[in-house]
């Protein structure tokens, strides 16, 4: 963004007019009281407000979107940073698939309704890496591979099929699609994909993203 008032009435001048006005001074004039056809002018006052509002935009922005301007070198990091905005926005519903080993030794797995744990939870340790993205019982599905412990629960999003030939199915609440998890299938279903997080700080990541659509 043009930080100076000059270089913003400079940017409008075209070579046009200074081929006829021979003067930049003059030429940001012509903008600045808006002699271009039908065009507003741009006063100061109306410049300092625009740079203020978009100011204020980049700050909230930067406050709601975490890892916003950050650069990470693990890859499950990267990938939830490639997501945050467009889940915390609802362009996509991305479901991730955790396994991973507990406070007490054991190993659980989860999938996860990204858009949802953003919005309930405190994701700033996440991305300070001094926390992990642990499965919880109240995810969409969870497992305790040692206790065999069972919990299953639909979220905002999503609404779990659990009775399913095809085994346990993700059905978006907003557009309706199904997201089948299952990794021997070509695709995980309409306007969705799966893609395998190479990280080494989890046993296994996998994450299935959706392109939210309205119901038609």
């Amino acid at each position: 963004m043009l930080c100076r008032y000059e270089d913003f009435l400079s940017s409008q001048v075209t070579q046009r007019d200074m081929n006829y006005l021979e003067d930049i001074n003059l030429a940001r004039k012509i903008v600045e009281f808006g002699y271009r056809g039908s065009r507003e002018g741009f006063s100061l006052e109306r410049f300092m407000a625009v740079k203020a509002e978009l100011e204020q935009r980049k700050s909230i922005y930067n406050k709601t979107i975490l890892s916003a301007g950050r650069t990470f070198e693990e890859p499950m990091l990267r990938a939830l940073q490639m997501r945050e905005e467009s889940n915390r926005t609802r362009k996509n519903a991305s479901i991730i698939f955790v396994r991973d080993i507990n406070e007490c030794g054991q190993e659980v797995s989860s999938y996860m309704d990204y858009s949802h744990r953003l919005a309930t939870e405190d994701f700033r340790l996440i991305f300070d890496g001094k926390k992990k993205l642990v499965p919880k019982t109240t995810d969409l599905s969870f497992f305790n591979w040692e206790t065999q412990n069972v919990a299953s629960k639909s979220s905002p999003n999503y609404e779990i099929i659990a009775k399913s030939p095809s085994g346990m199915l993700f059905k978006n609440k907003r557009d309706g699609k199904i997201i089948n998890p299952d990794p021997f299938i070509g695709s995980p279903g309409d306007n969705s994909s799966r893609t395998v997080v190479p990280t080494t700080t989890y046993i296994s990541v996998i994450v299935f993203d959706h392109y939210n659509r309205r119901k038609t």
